[in-house]
């Protein structure tokens, strides 16, 4: 019987301005496949609504491209960082397209005041207005730096490393032997009874608990045909939760964010709170062409189940 494969797990990391680019999302995955001369680059972008209870804006978008492309050097890029320049780093391009200074999408409402500033809705003018704009608005160099608005994600690394060797079985038989040493004096029979009355729910979400015990700071676990771990014994998918992708082609696991990334996200710096369990992600498993296109995959929410009977499906 062949081993089963082991995950990639993912570590959020501090990293320099230079090697982060301004998304609004809580994640992007580059995930080329190897063998694919189509998917050289490859890459899955995860999309969040920061207003519960609307979490059916979780979506999620798949993109690739060969390795000889019209967008990207055929060279992979430098791991140096670029010669300091001693100009600021400006959202706002110096040509291309306009850029809100809020949210970084397309900007193409202009402040009627100075005309420089762009925004995509009136919501982010305002926003940006009262975080600053408002006074600045005539400086020529204002421009220059844009304001903290509290609306992005923080940015960071994803470092991926293999998960340890040991399995969760071996640190299950460790922990049992330490419980079965500090209970000695209890009854075989106490414990047959106990053992009977642990649920489901328990199980699954000791199972979650032990498997990621190595690594407890883990954000993400890739691992493109594996299993994905669940924390709770509600709401887990079955086959004909998934649906096929527009294809024809069945959809595989492939990646899945753990409930640790929202330390780092602080997303409820305004005010509203994102929460889920594990989000995992299910792509093509013939991974079809899309030309330079993108193509939405699907995405299924778990929520931790304190109470199983509130359980709501996204």
């Amino acid at each position: 019987m062949a081993a089963a494969r082991a995950a990639e797990l993912g570590f959020v990391e501090a990293a320099p301005a230079w090697r982060l680019r301004s998304e609004q999302f809580p994640s992007k995955l580059y995930a080329p496949l190897p063998g694919r001369a189509d998917a050289f680059h490859r890459g899955l972008f995860l999309f969040c609504c920061r207003a519960p209870p609307c979490c059916a804006g979780l979506r999620v978008f798949r993109n690739q491209l060969p390795r000889k492309n019209d967008f990207y050097s055929y060279e992979p890029p430098s791991e140096d960082p670029p010669a300091e320049t001693g100009e600021c780093v400006r959202l706002q391009l110096q040509s291309g397209a306009h850029l809100c200074r809020v949210c970084g999408c397309l900007g193409p409402k202009t402040c009627s005041r100075c005309h420089k500033a762009h925004y995509c809705s009136r919501e982010h003018q305002t926003l940006d207005w009262r975080s600053g704009h408002k006074q600045a608005c005539t400086q020529s160099d204002y421009l220059d730096t844009i304001p903290d608005h509290n609306f992005l994600f923080p940015e960071f690394e994803i470092v991926i490393e293999t998960e340890d060797e040991i399995t969760p079985e071996v640190v299950e038989k460790e922990n049992e032997s330490e419980i079965m040493g500090s209970m000695g004096e209890a009854l075989e029979e106490e414990l047959d009874s106990m053992a009977k009355h642990e649920s489901k729910e328990d199980k699954i979400f000791q199972k979650f608990k032990t498997k990621i015990a190595l690594e407890p700071e883990q954000v993400l676990r890739y691992g493109r045909g594996i299993a994905p771990i669940w924390i709770s014994g509600e709401n887990i998918p079955q086959e004909k939760d998934i649906p096929n992708c527009p294809c024809g082609a069945k959809r595989t696991f492939e990646f899945q964010v753990m409930p640790q990334l929202l330390n780092h996200l602080k997303a409820d710096r305004l005010g509203r709170s994102v929460d889920w369990g594990v989000l995992a992600v299910f792509t093509c498993a013939e991974n079809c062409r899309l030309g330079t296109g993108y193509t939405e995959e699907f995405v299924w929410k778990q929520d931790i189940q304190i109470h199983p009977k509130e359980n709501v499906k996204p």
